[in-house]
């Protein structure tokens, strides 16, 4: 068994036992196994494990591996987005999760050839650190959005603070959670709004506890290369 598919067992179970905790359903949590700091063999490893949803951050590297893994996998683009880089990404990928503001919807809309899946990124914690709207902007965007026809809301995404208190990222991910649910009560067309891709390596079971659908894991799934390769050389 590859490292890779130990990991993978292991945050599944992980995974399970906290939607449990939760009571929640047993509804698909997707994993995105976010390969932005590993290598394209590596990233091979990660999709012959059974992953199908995988993040990268930056337009090089998400091009670097479109085009050397020629798979049936769902690309998810999980950084910042610059406006002039859209027409580099938008059209290699099935979902971004960083929409957060008017002028990259506008060059999404311009620029896309087929309606992008869209997480519009919130910055709960209000960390001057973090891109995102405050949850009161979120819903008025979103608003906004209705005659875009490239852009289809499916859900909302956030990052929570760096630290070891629980009760922070908790408070975090259950606003997020909270804010989703009145969105989607509105009933929008363009934005249905039923996901939420939020926790992350070291957050992922309380992201699940308080409904996460997707949580992106990267170095606890896929490992750190950049990081092991500093290691050894240490």
């Amino acid at each position: 068994m590859t490292k890779i598919l130990t990991n993978l067992d292991k945050i599944n179970s992980q995974i399970k036992a906290a939607q449990q905790r939760s009571n929640r359903e047993a509804t698909n949590v997707q994993i995105i196994a976010v390969t932005k700091e590993v290598s394209v063999e590596r990233t091979q490893e990660a999709i012959d494990a059974g992953l199908i949803h995988l993040g990268e951050n930056r337009p090089e590297g998400l091009k670097q591996k479109i085009e050397a893994i020629q798979a049936n996998v769902h690309w998810h683009y999980i950084g910042s987005l610059q406006t002039r880089k859209v027409k580099q990404v938008i059209n290699e990928i099935d979902y971004l999760h960083s929409l957060d503001r008017l002028s990259l919807a506008e060059e999404i809309e311009k620029r896309a050839t087929k309606p992008v899946k869209c997480f519009v990124q919130v910055n709960v914690s209000g960390e001057q650190s973090k891109h995102g709207l405050t949850i009161d902007d979120a819903v008025t965007f979103i608003e906004s959005l209705q005659n875009f026809t490239k852009i289809q809301v499916v859900g909302l995404m956030t990052m929570a603070p760096n630290t070891e208190d629980e009760t922070i990222i908790r408070s975090v991910f259950k606003q997020l959670k909270q804010c989703q649910q009145q969105i989607a009560e509105r009933g929008f067309a363009h934005a249905p709004c039923t996901e939420l891709s939020m926790g992350m390596s070291n957050d992922f079971e309380i992201a699940v506890e308080e409904g996460a659908t997707f949580v992106r894991v990267g170095t606890a799934l896929v490992g750190n290369e950049r990081g092991e390769q500093d290691e050894h050389e240490k």
